[in-house]
């Protein structure tokens, strides 16, 4: 979450006109995440959030990522769902962007991560991996392997030598590596993925899950590949060391409910490897591209060349608390 776009009170009045919410009291930019303007709306009806979507999610994109929180939430995942105007319509425009309202879910997300943060985390994910199974709508994966090059070159790829001496060499090494290694489609089991599964997209109260949220990366993919994006977001330490006892509690809790396959654990390093790099990728660009005034907090990509460099040197899934 972020805020790169400006609403106005007359704006947001006329907008707001076209819900059943009552009268907004207020309005407040939210400054996390880097993808997406959005806002706390306090109304006579309760909380929610507005959200107008930015230039990287494309408009066609967003009735894929509304319809699955619907499913999602009706398939018993606790998120959030689009609020429907009085016309029945849960997409309309604001300020010249997409925009939509979503229904506010309570809790809050772990500054401090906890293996128990972990185990709940794993339950959570498997739960929405296994009710993604019966999501009618597909989306391709736009930040996956074929599109790596093509964001490393977007990225200006001399500007990863002024965030790290030799990251360019590396990056188009480890491109290759990953292109000659990755699973052929069907090697793998695949599904809708949630893709974006940081801390601060999963809340919790009393801690137990309360609910995911920001499902604007979801798209189909492989599930072990969803696995490591949250293995890499959640269980190394703000000192860089990857802790063992997270993943482990992690894939313990997720197996119960969905037993990873043979290939899936021998496939876990290089996939590993991959989410590393997708991230790395989007941070060097975000780093280089976001615009001076937003809003918004730009993620250091050197926290992803270090995980990846972590999974480079992994020799068999133990590393990750498997046997």
């Amino acid at each position: 979450m972020a805020v790169y776009t400006e609403v106005s009170d007359e704006d947001l009045a006329a907008f707001a006109a076209a819900y059943d919410f009552g009268e907004v009291a207020s309005c407040k930019g939210i400054a996390e995440g880097v993808e997406n303007s959005n806002y706390m709306l306090q109304t006579a009806k309760g909380p929610f959030i507005l959200t107008l979507y930015e230039k990287r999610v494309k408009p066609a994109d967003l009735p894929f990522f509304l319809g699955l929180m619907e499913h999602l939430a009706r398939s018993g995942v606790q998120c959030p769902v689009p609020l429907k105007g009085k016309d029945g319509e849960a997409l309309r425009t604001l300020c010249g962007r997409p925009a939509a309202v979503i229904s506010f879910l309570s809790g809050m997300w772990p500054r401090r991560i906890s293996a128990e943060h972990c185990s709940e985390l794993g339950t959570a994910l498997a739960g929405l991996h296994r009710a993604g199974q019966s999501y009618d709508l597909k989306r391709a994966n736009s930040l996956s392997l074929a599109g790596w090059r093509e964001l490393f070159a977007r990225t200006a790829p001399q500007a990863a030598e002024n965030v790290e001496p030799g990251l360019g060499a590396l990056i188009n090494g480890e491109l290759d590596v990953l292109g000659k290694a990755w699973p052929a489609d069907g090697a793998l089991p695949s599904g809708i993925i949630h893709a974006d599964l940081f801390p601060d997209n999963v809340f919790f109260q009393g801690g137990k899950c309360s609910g995911l949220i920001d499902f604007y990366f979801a798209c189909n993919d492989l599930l072990a590949y969803d696995i490591v994006i949250c293995l890499n977001a959640w269980c190394f330490e703000p000192d860089g060391a990857f802790n063992i006892t997270k993943a482990n509690r992690l894939l313990a809790s997720y197996q119960a409910v969905r037993p990873l396959t043979a290939e899936e654990k021998r496939a876990l390093p290089l996939l590993a490897r991959g989410a590393a790099m997708r991230f790395l990728l989007t941070r060097l660009y975000d780093w280089v591209n976001t615009p001076p005034g937003a809003m918004v907090k730009v993620k250091d990509p050197r926290e992803y060349l270090h995980k990846l460099n972590f999974h480079r040197a992994v020799q068999d899934i133990g590393a990750y608390g498997l046997s």
